[in-house]
C-alpha cells in the first residue's frame, strides 16, 4: 500500500495546529485527524459552491453550471435561440435567481452528508482518483437534493412567468412539448423545474469537484511525486 504525505492545518478551539506526518492509507483513514481534514476539505468546497449560488452574477459566469445543463433543456434552448433568442438569456437569469433560494435547502443536506463520512469513505477517497470525495458526496445526496429543491425552483420559475413566456414563444411548435410532458405545443412547468433543479444540483457538484481537484495535492500527495 502506498504511503501518503498528509499535511493539514486544523482549527482546534481558538488555536491553529499544524500537523505533518507520513502515514499509510489505513492509518490516515482511521484517524480522527484524517477524517476531520477531509470533512473540512469538502465543507470548503461546499461553501465555495454556495457562495456562487448566492450571487447571480457569479452563477451566470460559472462554466461549471453551464456544463451541467441537461440534454433536454439544452435542446429547448437551442430551439429558443432560433425563435426568440432573448428568452434563453432570461431563462438563465431566472434560474440563477432561483438558485439563490435553494442555498438554505441544499447546504444542510450536504453538510449532514459530510458529517456522516466514516473511515471506510476516507479510505476510498485516499485510494481513489481525484474527485472521489465529491463522487461519494454525490452518491449520498444527489437524488435527495433534487427532490428537496424542485418545489422551490418551481415556485420561483412560475413567479417569474418564464414557463408561460416560453410556451408563448413556442406556440404552434410541435417539437418540444413531448420533452417535458406537455401536449404537442406546450412545455410542462413541472418538467422545466425538474430539469432546472437537476442542472443546479449537478452544477454544484461540478464546482465542489473542481475545488477538490484543484486543491487535493495540498491534502494528499503520493511520495515521490
Amino acid at each position: 500500500m502506498k504511503k501518503y504525505i498528509f499535511a493539514a492545518a486544523l482549527m482546534l478551539g481558538v488555536g491553529t495546529v499544524i500537523y505533518t506526518s507520513v502515514q499509510s492509507c489505513t492509518t490516515l483513514a482511521t484517524s480522527d485527524l484524517g477524517l476531520s481534514v477531509i470533512k473540512r476539505f469538502l465543507i470548503n468546497g461546499i461553501d465555495k459552491g454556495m457562495g456562487i449560488y448566492s450571487n447571480k452574477d457569479a452563477f451566470l459566469q460559472n462554466n461549471m453550471v453551464d456544463k451541467a445543463l441537461p440534454k433536454q433543456l439544452r435542446e429547448i434552448n437551442s430551439t429558443l435561440e432560433k425563435i426568440a433568442p432573448s428568452l434563453v438569456a432570461k431563462e438563465r437569469e431566472y434560474i440563477a435567481q432561483a438558485a439563490s433560494y435553494t442555498v438554505n435547502i441544499s447546504k444542510p443536506i450536504l453538510v449532514d452528508a459530510v458529517n456522516s463520512l466514516n473511515a471506510q469513505d476516507v479510505t476510498r477517497i485516499i485510494q481513489g482518483e481525484k474527485g472521489t470525495a465529491t463522487q461519494i458526496l454525490k452518491e449520498k445526496t444527489a437524488q435527495r437534493l433534487v427532490a428537496a429543491i424542485t418545489p422551490k425552483v418551481d415556485e420561483q420559475l412560475n413567479q417569474y412567468g418564464i414557463v408561460k413566456t416560453i410556451n408563448t414563444a413556442l406556440s404552434g411548435s410541435n417539437l418540444l412539448g413531448s420533452l417535458l410532458g406537455g401536449n404537442s405545443n406546450t412545455v410542462n412547468a413541472g418538467g422545466l423545474s425538474q430539469l432546472a433543479s437537476e442542472q443546479l444540483v449537478n452544477g454544484l457538484f461540478n464546482i465542489i469537484e473542481d475545488y477538490e481537484i484543484q486543491n487535493s495535492k495540498a491534502l494528499l500527495g503520493p511520495l515521490g511525486k
